[in-house]
């Protein structure tokens, strides 16, 4: 049967269409995944790891998708194997026509092979590929197979990708549905502990993306679990992604609408936030990358509201009224959620969309739905509107960002920040710059440093909270302004991390409460406006010492009380004295390079984004313009501060 008569069956025929082992069907060829698994999964690091749980559970939501599944749980076991129960159709398992083994077999051993491949079986699904649940089972030290299916429970194991046990019958049942269990291989993997929070996340993500559809995480080591189920789906999503702002209109929109088998769904809603905050997916699939569908929604965006503007009058002259694309979207929290029948991604990973077809949906979708939200919806619009010329305003008032986001500008000018000394290496990728709080501690890390690899950058007081403040104000802060034009990338829609001048930019302040929100206040920055840094791992934050010990000739210095405690009970020292530090400017240059600089000694603690949303929203809660959610942030969690520094 080929697309075309594909086209004249319906959608309830779709799914009641047999699936059987003659409807798997495989594309030939298996390459050595064990021996390349990168190519297959991205890494042998912490995200290909995971990449294997999404890969199985991909499979559970492409029968969600198709409608015969609505409960997935997922269970992190003691022994470090991850299980994937659903309650779908099952795997077949009869003998396959052409492979003369089980359908189950040909699934978990031959690389493209699987049920995707044929539209009776699933309409739109995320593992197209073909490569997932093989390519799991290859670089699994062993995996388990339970099938519920024709009122029997069948079993089949493998090791390493190969078959260690025959398919086999365990009795009979009532129910429908897979499990799978597995334990990533130790010898293909620099790690093999999975972290719940990255696991729950993608889940969580899965659960708004798929309404109606019960997902429950549960971690043995733990005993952490969670549950989720949105009947509101992506509408929930953007809810939850716009978390305590304020609302610019009082209902999100909400756009749904199908053209030529391509799904588009579509919610958005304006806050009184600074930043965009736009998720994409097609097929399930987050495309971090954007792609087709995402290059559609912008262009639409941009073009009906400024039509909109002037049509209405709230925008005057065209040439100085006329709204940016990151204007419009300026505050907005957006998820576009597209299914495809055949995406096409650019790279394994699934990142990013080419399908060409995909932005023309896209856009009209926009175009016509948002321009009848917005006539239909004056006050609303007016809003809108208002809120972006506001935007529009700040980004021409802040043109002279520009000027620092010249790395040859940076380099060749006279004018470098007076307090930056940099280092002789101009290697990015053997250089470090320090971030330091205070002029004091500044001096004696100058004197203390390696000139030719560590650059030293004191940043006077606190900076600016940049939560609460717009682009023109943050690019007048002298101090921030200083660290645009020290690291070399500039920001925003000038930020280009190729031009970063430091491989590791590194914080360095007190170790007391003001220290901690300095670096609470640069981490804001950092993620707000240049969060590629953070992303791709380039930011630290130093871990000097809180107190120096004395003990006869020896100088022993910890970094926190339970290191002090720990020292003292092993050693067991009636005579010794504590020296506490109140600043980094209390120690030499010799103590400050061998403690907190020195890179055989020194200890630095790497920042990353496990969560993005969840990142978000406590950077909002913590440094933002709203008072009410924090406080309720410091009241609930009063009791559990160990250590008040006051």
């Amino acid at each position: 049967m080929d697309s075309n008569e594909l086209d004249g069956i319906n959608e309830a025929d779709l799914e009641a269409s047999a699936y059987e082992a003659e409807n798997i069907k495989i594309l030939k060829g298996l390459s050595a995944v064990r021996k390349r698994p990168g190519m297959y999964i991205g890494s042998t690091g912490e995200r290909g790891l995971h990449h294997l749980i999404q890969e199985v559970v991909d499979n559970s939501i492409d029968e969600a998708m198709a409608g015969h599944c609505s409960e997935i749980t997922v269970t992190l076991h003691e022994d470090g194997s991850v299980s994937v129960e659903d309650d779908g159709r099952g795997i077949p398992v009869s003998q396959h026509p052409e492979e003369n083994m089980p359908a189950l077999e040909v699934v978990m051993t031959k690389l493209h092979a699987g049920g995707k491949f044929n539209k009776e079986n699933y309409k739109v699904s995320g593992g197209l590929h073909g490569v997932g649940v093989s390519a799991v089972n290859a670089l699994a030290e062993w995996l388990d197979v339970n099938v519920h299916r024709n009122g029997t429970t069948y079993h089949m194991r493998f090791e390493k990708g190969l078959k260690d046990t025959d398919l086999v019958e365990r009795g009979s049942t009532d129910r429908t549905g897979t499990i799978i269990r597995f334990k990533p291989d130790s010898e293909i993997f620099d790690t093999t502990t999975f972290q719940y929070d990255k696991v729950r996340q993608r889940l969580q993500e899965l659960a708004f993306l798929n309404e109606g559809t019960k997902i429950t995480i549960r971690d043995e080591r733990s005993d952490d679990e969670a549950t989720y189920e949105y009947d509101g789906g992506i509408r929930e999503f953007v809810d939850y992604v716009a978390g305590n702002k304020e609302r610019v209109h009082p209902d999100p929109i909400y756009i749904e609408y199908e053209a030529d088998n391509v799904e588009v769904k579509i919610c958005m809603q304006w806050t009184d936030g600074t930043n965009e905050h736009l998720n994409s997916f097609v097929n399930n699939i987050n495309t971090h990358e954007g792609g087709t569908h995402m290059a559609g929604f912008k262009s639409a965006l941009t073009r009906t509201i400024n039509k909109y503007g002037f049509d209405s009058g709230i925008l005057d002259d065209e040439d100085e009224d006329r709204l940016g694309s990151s204007d419009v979207r300026d505050g907005l929290v957006a998820i576009i959620s597209t299914r495809v029948p055949e995406p096409q991604f650019e790279g394994q990973t699934k990142t990013k969309l080419g399908n060409s077809e995909v932005r023309g949906v896209v856009s009209s979708t926009v175009t016509n739905n948002l321009k009848t939200f917005l006539q239909e919806n004056p006050d609303e619009a007016e809003a809108i509107v208002q809120k972006c010329l506001v935007a529009a305003r700040a980004r021409k008032a802040a043109k002279k960002a520009r000027e620092l986001t010249r790395r040859k500008t940076v380099l060749e000018s006279t004018s470098l920040p007076g307090k930056l000394s940099d280092c002789s290496n101009k290697d990015p990728e053997e250089s470090e710059i320090f971030l330091v709080e205070g002029d004091s501690a500044g001096g004696s890390a100058k004197q203390g440093r390696d000139r030719n690899f560590q650059a030293i950058l004191p940043l006077r007081g606190k900076i600016l909270n940049v939560e609460k403040s717009r682009l023109n104000k943050i690019i007048d802060n002298n101090e921030i302004s200083t660290m645009i034009t020290a690291l070399g990338t500039g920001i925003g829609d000038e930020f280009d991390k190729d031009d970063l001048r430091y491989g590791k930019v590194i914080i360095m302040t007190d170790s007391d409460v003001d220290g901690a929100h300095i670096t609470t206040l640069i981490l804001t920055f950092f993620f707000r406006y240049m969060k590629p840094l953070i992303e791709d791992g380039h930011v630290y934050i130093a871990q000097p010492p809180l107190y120096k010990i004395q003990h006869g000739k020896k100088e022993i210095y910890v970094r926190n009380d339970k290191e002090k405690r720990e020292w003292i009970e092993e050693n067991d020292a009636k005579r010794y004295s504590v020296q506490r530090y109140k600043g980094l400017g209390e120690m030499n240059p010799q103590q400050l390079w061998e403690t907190t600089m020195k890179p055989a000694n020194r200890v630095l603690k790497q920042v990353s984004i496990q969560d993005g949303v969840q990142a978000d929203q406590v950077f909002d809660m913590l440094m933002g313009s709203r008072v009410e959610p924090r406080r309720a942030f410091i009241e609930d969690n009063a009791a559990k501060v160990q250590n008040l520094d006051v």
